[in-house]
């Protein structure tokens, strides 16, 4: 398959890329050829046949980026401040991703797979399902919880073939490092309930533009054995095929 990939030059874009490398034609998108430097020291150079530089914001330039692909794998996320009067959150989060599915719908683009975001423990103890959504209100989970019922509604009103996964605290188990580059196992990084093997991740993103089977679905994507209790994560292996191959608990 064709696949262009939205915000490939990110912690979770660069595992992605390394996951489709040799199996799907690549094209990657994201914001500017600086992008690629913050992860070039750990990933090395970029594996895709080609790259998009460009802002994700324009719809114009997001629909360029979906020409002759059969699927999406939506990844861009904003990572900075979320002041009260900051609209780049809202405007990279949401207009960002609506300009991602509408251009998708209007391609007839087979599948889109989107990276959102949830906590792995509800705070009232409920079972976090598909249909329950993450309850916390920081701009940010605001901003994914959108993004989910936007997701949604491609699906409702259009028929779009969808699937949201919802990782918690993503980090690589390969490398024994968290986002920030802080050690796992350490004061800075304890491995807790929630956490996520980035490759783990980038493999369910592979599994979800493959399925032929799924219409629209909500998975938590999270590595660590006690998440089975709390949210639908047994879902993701026994309905997505997920294996989960990041080993955390060398970590704890």
């Amino acid at each position: 398959m064709k696949v262009v990939v939205f915000g490939a030059a990110g912690w979770m874009g660069r595992a992605v890329l390394a996951n489709l490398a040799g199996k799907h034609q690549i094209r990657a998108f994201d914001r500017g050829a600086e992008a690629w430097e913050q992860w070039k020291d750990i990933d090395g150079e970029s594996q895709s046949e080609e790259i998009i530089h460009g802002d994700i914001v324009d719809f114009t330039t997001v629909h360029n980026a979906t020409e002759g692909m059969d699927a999406v794998i939506h990844l861009a996320v904003h990572f900075g401040g979320y002041g009260v009067d900051d609209p780049q959150p809202f405007l990279v989060n949401l207009k960002g991703l609506w300009n991602v599915l509408e251009s998708a719908q209007q391609r007839g683009i087979k599948r889109v797979v989107h990276i959102g975001s949830c906590q792995t423990v509800h705070p009232q103890g409920v079972f976090f399902t598909a249909d329950v959504r993450r309850p916390d209100g920081s701009q940010y989970a605001v901003c994914k919880r959108l993004q989910e019922e936007m997701c949604r509604q491609f699906y409702e009103a259009y028929g779009s073939r969808i699937i949201v996964l919802r990782p918690d605290y993503i980090v690589d188990s390969r490398l024994g490092i968290n986002r920030r580059r802080e050690k796992l196992g350490s004061e800075e990084a304890p491995v807790r309930n929630g956490c996520v093997c980035r490759h783990d991740l980038a493999e369910a993103c592979r599994l979800g533009i493959e399925s032929t089977t799924i219409d629209f679905d909500i998975f938590h994507i999270v590595g660590t054995p006690e998440a089975e209790k709390t949210c639908n994560v047994g879902r993701s292996r026994s309905v997505l095929g997920l294996e989960y191959r990041g080993d955390l608990e060398q970590y704890r």
